[in-house]
C-alpha cells in the first residue's frame, strides 16, 4: 500500500563492521513521513546496535523488483516493508525468505495476523473516510452516510481500484462486517456492491496518492473521501479541520519481509527482532499514527496516542481485509471495475 511520497536515497552514518560486502545493508519502505518515523523507532537503533551502514530506498509496490533480483541473482534489497497481498504473492513465488519464527521467539505477542510465512507484520492501518468538519451541519458517521448524497451533499473521492471500495458498498448496504466476504465471495453479492456505487457514480473523484484527499477536503473539492487514517490525523494535528470516520473502517497490515538470498539475511532477521519490540513499536506509532501488531505496546501509550489509531475502541467495529480473497479474485475483480469506471 502507498502511504507517502518517493523519500531521498539516505545513509546513515554509522561505522560499518563485520564482513566486507560490496553494498550496504538497505532497506527498501514507503518513503516520507512514515519511513521517517521508522528511521527513528527502527532503524537508528538498529544501526547503532548492528555497526551497519544503513542505505534506504524507496518501495513503490508489486513484485518487479523482487523478480528481477530473483532472476538475475543481483539482490539489492535486505528488508523491504510491503502490503500483505504483495508479500503473499511474492512469498508464494519464492522472493522472499521464510521467517524462523522460533528464533524469533515464536511470535506469540504479535496479533495473529502477523505472524506469516514470508513476512511480520509490523503496522495496523486504518481505511475509512474523512470529511472537513466546517462542511456539514451534523457529522457522517458511518458509510450509509457516504453514500448519502441527498443528506451529505459533494462529491465523493474514492481510490480507482476495487479493493475495499468493493467492501465499504456492502458495508454501506447494510452488510454486516463479520459477513462481507462472504457475500462478496457470491456473483450477487459483487452485482450488489456495484448497485451501490452505482447511486454515487457520478458524483466519484478518483484519487491515487494519499496526499490528495487532505488536499480536496481542505480545499472543498470533495464532501467526503476515503482514506488513510494516518494522513487524516496528521493533517488534523497540523491544524485542517478534519476528522476521520471509526465505523466500520477497514484495517489491513504492512509488514517486513527478506528478499530471498540477501547477503545481510542474518542481519535482516535481527532487525526483525527489533521492529517486533513493544516500545519500539511504540515509539513509531506516537510519531506516525498508525497501530503496533505487538499487543503489549497498547498499554505503554499514553490514551490520546491509542484514540488516533487503529486499535481498542477504533477497531471494535472494523472489518479485517482479506488478502485471501483479493488473491483469488482480484483480477476479475478487477476487470469488472475498469468496465464499469468506463461506462
Amino acid at each position: 500500500m502507498r502511504h507517502f511520497g518517493s523519500a531521498t536515497i539516505s545513509a546513515l552514518a554509522v561505522i560499518c563492521a563485520g564482513p566486507a560486502i560490496a553494498r550496504d545493508f538497505t532497506i527498501a519502505a514507503w518513503g516520507g513521513n512514515y519511513q521517517d518515523a521508522q528511521r527513528a523507532a527502527y532503524f537508528d537503533p538498529f544501526a547503532k546496535a548492528q555497526g551497519l551502514t544503513i542505505l534506504e530506498t524507496t518501495y513503490l509496490g508489486g513484485l518487479a523488483e523482487l523478480k528481477a533480483m530473483g532472476d538475475t541473482g543481483n539482490v539489492t534489497w535486505d528488508l523491504v516493508m510491503m502490503g500483505g497481498t504483495d508479500a503473499q504473492l511474492a512469498c508464494d513465488e519464492g522472493l522472499l525468505e521464510e521467517i524462523d519464527w522460533e528464533a524469533l521467539g515464536g511470535g506469540s505477542v504479535l496479533l495473529p495476523g502477523a505472524v506469516q510465512e514470508c513476512a511480520v507484520g509490523n503496522v495496523v492501518i486504518g481505511n475509512g473516510f474523512a470529511y472537513n468538519a466546517s462542511a456539514f451541519p451534523e457529522a457522517p458517521k458511518d458509510w450509509a452516510d457516504f453514500f448519502n448524497l441527498e443528506k451529505f451533499p459533494g462529491k465523493r473521492g474514492m481510490t480507482n481500484n476495487p479493493t475495499m471500495n468493493l467492501e465499504y458498498a456492502l458495508m454501506a448496504d447494510g452488510v454486516p462486517p463479520a459477513e462481507v466476504y462472504a457475500v462478496l465471495s457470491t456473483p450477487e453479492g459483487v452485482d450488489r456492491a456495484f448497485a451501490k456505487l452505482d447511486t454515487i457514480k457520478a458524483e466519484l473523484q478518483f484519487w491515487e496518492a494519499g496526499s490528495q484527499p487532505v488536499e480536496w477536503l481542505v480545499a472543498g473539492n470533495v464532501g467526503m473521501s476515503t482514506a488513510y487514517n494516518g494522513r487524516i490525523i496528521t493533517a488534523k494535528k497540523e491544524g485542517k479541520p478534519l476528522e476521520f470516520v471509526w465505523n466500520n473502517h477497514v484495517y489491513n497490515m504492512d509488514v517486513w519481509a527478506v528478499p530471498k538470498d540477501s547477503p545481510f539475511k542474518d542481519q535482516a532477521f535481527e532487525f526483525l527482532k527489533v521492529a517486533n519490540d513493544a516500545a519500539a513499536q511504540v515509539k513509531f506509532s506516537e510519531k506516525m499514527p498508525y497501530g503496533p501488531t505487538n499487543t503489549g505496546a497498547t498499554a505503554m501509550m499514553p490514551a490520546e496516542v491509542v484514540a488516533n489509531l487503529p486499535m481498542g475502541d477504533n477497531i471494535s467495529t472494523a472489518l479485517a481485509y482479506s488478502d485471501a480473497f483479493w488473491i483469488e479474485n482480484y483480477d476479475a475483480l478487477k476487470e469488472r471495475w475498469s468496465s464499469w469506471v468506463v461506462q
